[in-house]
């Protein structure tokens, strides 16, 4: 049975404490052989939750948790900028260097920077902080906008829903697709059935949510152009209401954010591997200007294209 170790430190969100749990739960019973040991593990018996409503809990499994674990997973904490406690930056290390596959849960994604083990590498964190991942740890190449970004073995989550996004994240690539899909399908159900929802209400829950899927391809597909969200609207068949409800559920984006994040991938890319100008680039990957696509990049990345540039060059990526 594959083991996932999950390290949660003082501060962690309660959420992000139980989502895993939930989640893996959820995949066996979709699944029979994608059933998870999940072991919580901390540098301290005692773990305090955040507030507004903190509580204490004790974790099984000291640091000697991660030893064997097939994944680790990092939870965010409140003290995320001060750096990882004594001997947290080491287990990881060790794990990493035992073949264990490393991932982050939102503000996690610090911790797990401060290894250094992220250096050259992808990665994103909540979408508050990403400017401020970039800023302290310049040589993560952070992704501004990912709900979940995947290199090698180190994957990193925005950290939706408490982490869903990276749990059905690792259930896919463990298990297929398919089973990361029933998995999230009985999760939208307990949800609706918890909420008092009647058969039919989840069902066309279930229905709108992969309705979805065309006009994502749809819209990867033509992100140099503007459609309006009445287009986007009428190519998914809703209204404009409706949609925006549908893409923050399925993205945790709006449809217009949804699109910058399709244009910004696209510019990262020609920076790192094409030999365009900044104002090509921006031309090329449908923003108004050079301006605009500047002023993006920035509020986003909290560093300039050309910056990116040379400091994705200069560290070998």
């Amino acid at each position: 049975m594959p083991v996932v170790a999950l390290l949660v430190l003082d501060g962690v969100p309660g959420h992000q404490l139980t989502t895993p749990g939930l989640v893996f739960e959820a995949a066996a019973e979709a699944h029979r052989p994608a059933r998870t040991e999940l072991r919580v593990c901390s540098v301290r018996p005692a773990v305090t939750t955040a507030g507004p409503l903190p509580l204490t809990i004790t974790a099984p499994w000291g640091t000697d948790g991660l030893e064997g674990a097939d994944t680790v997973v990092l939870t965010g904490h409140d003290g995320f900028l001060a750096g990882p406690p004594a001997g947290v930056a080491d287990a990881v290390r060790a794990a990493a260097a035992r073949g264990s596959r490393i991932a982050a849960v939102g503000t996690g994604t610090f911790t797990l920077a401060a290894t250094g083990l992220l250096d050259g590498r992808r990665a994103t964190t909540e979408w508050s902080h990403t400017a401020e991942l970039a800023a302290r740890h310049p040589r993560v190449v952070v992704d501004p906008a990912g709900t979940v970004v995947a290199d090698g073995p180190f994957v990193t989550s925005a950290g939706v829903l408490g982490g869903v996004d990276l749990c059905l994240h690792l259930i896919g690539r463990d298990h297929g697709p398919p089973v990361a899909g029933r998995t999230a399908r009985r999760l939208i159900a307990l949800m609706r059935e918890d909420a008092g929802a009647t058969r039919e209400e989840i069902d066309r829950e279930l229905a709108e949510s992969a309705g979805l899927e065309p006009t994502l391809r749809w819209l990867e597909n033509r992100p140099y152009d503007a459609p309006t969200l009445a287009e986007i609207a009428a190519h998914a068949r809703t209204s404009v209401r409706s949609l925006n409800r549908r893409f923050r559920e399925r993205t945790g984006l709006t449809p217009r954010q949804y699109l910058l994040r399709i244009r910004l991938e696209r510019a990262r890319r020609l920076l790192e591997t094409g030999d365009g100008t900044v104002d090509e680039i921006a031309a090329r990957t449908g923003f108004g200007s050079p301006e605009s696509f500047r002023r993006h990049f920035r509020r986003l990345t909290g560093t300039t294209p050309r910056a990116y540039r040379t400091a994705y060059r200069s560290s070998g990526g």
